[in-house]
């Protein structure tokens, strides 16, 4: 089986976000099972598709689509006119794929309501925390307090990043936060997908000891800063998978989930839902944190980057087949 691997959908700024670690494991992982090839490929597999940017396919052809959260609540992502020309292309673009993955059974149902797909050319194939990701006696390399809520990924609004920061500032809880876009500056303050991030930015400012912003940190630290952490909260209005909750379950951190979008596929029954009560339930009893982080080790084993690869590959497999057989 010869397939290529296109990665052209992947920008500088996506290396640290969920499509980049997605892109960068199948990368390395792929030519372990096939032939990766530049030319005479059977099947071109685009692994990264950004709805507002037209990246015409190469036939046979499958697609990777995460989510299509910015096409669902355009009040917050609004396209604009360009943007809604853009998608128009790319949404006759998906329909001629061969077939489409996707994070979740959530997005899969986007994608069908939105796109227009037939649900039998939507394969849900889960991603994975990466192995460096385990419980381990962590360092304190960046003097975080004793206990913390922890929060890791972007700031738009789907992740509603702003709820949590001012939930912890009325509990008195301290709260890091991790990732690039917590310390960015080279952004336009007055777009309108920028508004969470510049409320977040203003709490920081007024409560820099409260709220603790680390930007973008190697992996190594980022799985210590997991083990540290008293609770991991992802209050997200909505996810196509929500890597940070699977990541901080396989470091054994005690989660709650918001339970929108794919997030109840990701955790479970291992984490509770995001809300006042319930986080200070976590933050106060140290025996519900126990029975928590060991049913989340639990479910994290459910998820692998090996089996997220060997199930692509099968998608492959059944596109060629049919092909064959048409």
């Amino acid at each position: 089986m010869r397939v290529k691997l296109d990665t052209g959908g992947i920008s500088s700024l996506d290396k640290n976000r969920g499509i980049g670690v997605y892109a960068g494991q199948m990368r390395w992982r792929l030519p372990k099972l096939i032939e990766v090839v530049e030319q005479n490929q059977e099947l071109t597999h685009y692994l990264v598709f950004k709805i507002f940017s037209p990246q015409p396919l190469i036939l046979p052809a499958v697609v990777t689509v995460h989510d299509l959260i910015p096409l669902k609540y355009p009040q917050a992502y609004p396209p604009g006119m360009r943007g809604r020309l853009k998608w128009w292309q790319n949404k006759k673009i998906l329909r001629r794929a061969d077939g489409i993955i996707t994070d979740s059974q959530a997005s899969k149902k986007d994608i069908i309501s939105l796109i227009g797909v037939e649900p039998n050319k939507i394969f849900v194939v889960y991603l994975a925390a990466d192995e460096i990701f385990r419980p381990m006696k962590a360092e304190n390399t960046y003097c975080l307090p004793k206990k913390f809520v922890l929060c890791v990924g972007d700031l738009n609004w789907n992740k509603n990043v702003v709820k949590l920061t001012k939930l912890c500032l009325k509990l008195r809880y301290p709260i890091v936060v991790v990732g690039r876009q917590a310390v960015a500056t080279d952004y336009d303050h007055h777009h309108p997908e920028t508004v969470e991030l510049v409320k977040f930015q203003h709490l920081a400012r007024l409560h820099p000891k409260k709220i603790i912003r680390l930007g973008v940190v190697p992996e190594r630290d980022l799985a210590e800063i997991y083990n540290l952490a008293t609770v991991y909260a992802q209050p997200s209005r909505d996810e196509g998978f929500g890597l940070p909750v699977l990541e901080a379950m396989s470091c054994g951190c005690p989660v709650l989930s918001s339970g929108r979008g794919s997030l109840p596929e990701i955790t479970g029954k291992a984490g509770l839902i995001f809300n006042q009560k319930n986080l200070k339930q976590i933050w106060q009893n140290k025996i519900l944190r126990r029975k928590l982080a060991q049913a989340g080790l639990a479910q994290a084993k459910k998820f692998s980057w090996d089996k997220t690869v060997r199930e692509t590959v099968k998608v492959y497999e059944k596109i060629i087949t049919d092909r064959v057989n048409h």
